[in-house]
């Protein structure tokens, strides 16, 4: 599986890699990881290439992504979904984006929890609502909504939509049942929709917790939209593919309204990845669980025994949100960036004070983010 492998992307016009390119500053910030695909999905996608043509082919109709995505939920959270339920999207950011257009109107507030990344945090104003913002707080020893403030936000008449992001990006949190009844409670009591971003659902590291989906969750199929992909996990974010979870038909129907004439189809090639990503892949999604749990272990502990930073071990994610506060400098990113390490910035997500370390990669880069930090 060779997870250990590094593999130099510094030509081929990454993202990531761009971002940082002709300085010596490791680039750990966007949340793809530096793991090669699983060979199934790479043959999968050759195959396809080698057949030849690459026209139109509707998502609905392309019966073994929809069979793949039925099995993996099945398989992973235990979820009986009908394929009619299932609608394609070129990614999940259209997705909430298409929420927002669907189920709120100009005006309109759409609450959203934060921190969060900063495309969640955009939506709201691109499609001309305000944003009514509720806080991630620390609950023992762990991050979490603030309920409170969640059912404040709720109880403003201009307030129909929930985006929530589960697990939390960048906090790592995975809501428990109790916290998730909490949420359908608020929600059903202000008449509000529920969209919950759960692109991360299957990268699990605590042991302990486990991922309830919304649309699966008693009270909450009727008034939710779960928006899934095979992208962070098989890291094939750049395939442009991932899916939404709509049992409702009246609110699948103004969901799919919401981006008709503006949201393409999924392409064949991202089609092709999740199916081989859901049905072929296991082993290789096993072993990616392992490496992912022994890289949070370790920066958990070398983090946190560095004076003035603190990281509370994430639940899921292969992502980090490591206080800078007790550093005792007035921007934390561009400390890190003077050590050469190349974070996301804490303000984009709604917090100066932190820094967000992407450890999706071999552990010999946490090695050296680690040697360079601590000089």
């Amino acid at each position: 599986m060779q997870f250990d492998k590094i593999i130099d992307r510094k030509n081929t016009y990454s993202f990531k890699w761009e971002k940082y390119k002709g300085s010596d500053i490791l680039p750990m910030w966007v949340a793809d990881t530096e793991f090669r695909c699983a060979q199934p999905i790479l043959d999968a996608i050759k195959e396809q290439a080698e057949h030849g043509l690459m026209g139109y082919h509707l998502p609905a109709q392309f019966e073994p992504a929809n069979q793949a995505v039925v099995r993996w939920l099945k398989k992973q959270h235990d979820w009986d979904v009908e394929t009619d339920w299932i609608v394609w999207t070129p990614g999940v950011v259209p997705a909430f984006n298409m929420a927002c257009k669907g189920f709120s109107e100009a005006g309109d507030s759409v609450i959203v929890q934060t921190p969060n990344y900063p495309p969640l945090l955009a939506a709201p104003k691109l499609n001309g609502m305000s944003r009514a913002d509720v806080g991630t707080v620390v609950v023992d020893g762990r991050w979490t909504l603030d309920f409170d403030a969640l059912r404040a936000q709720a109880e403003r008449p201009e307030c129909k939509l929930f985006i929530l992001c589960n697990p939390m990006n960048p906090v790592g949190s995975v809501l428990t049942e109790n916290e998730l009844a909490q949420v359908r409670d608020i929600c059903q009591e202000s008449d509000v929709i529920l969209c919950s971003d759960e692109i991360h659902c299957d990268l699990i590291l605590d042991q302990k917790s486990k991922h309830i989906p919304a649309g699966k969750f008693e009270g909450l199929q009727e008034r939710s939209i779960t928006l899934m992909a095979a992208s962070k996990t098989f890291n094939i974010a750049g395939l442009g593919a991932s899916f939404a979870i709509i049992p409702n038909a009246e609110v699948r129907k103004r969901f799919i309204s919401a981006g008709q004439g503006i949201v393409p189809w999924v392409n064949i090639l991202g089609l092709v990845a999740t199916t081989a990503a859901f049905t072929l892949c296991d082993d290789w999604y096993a072993g990616l669980l392992d490496y992912l749990r022994e890289n949070r272990r370790f920066m958990v502990d070398e983090i946190n025994a560095i004076p003035g930073l603190e990281l509370l071990a994430p639940e899921a994610t292969f992502l980090a949100w490591i206080d800078g506060a007790g550093l005792g400098v007035a921007n934390p990113q561009a400390y890190f960036e003077s050590k050469g390490i190349g974070p996301s910035p804490g303000i984009d997500f709604g917090d100066r004070n932190f820094i967000r370390i992407n450890f999706g990669c071999p552990k010999a880069y946490l090695q050296q983010m680690l040697e360079r930090l601590k000089k």
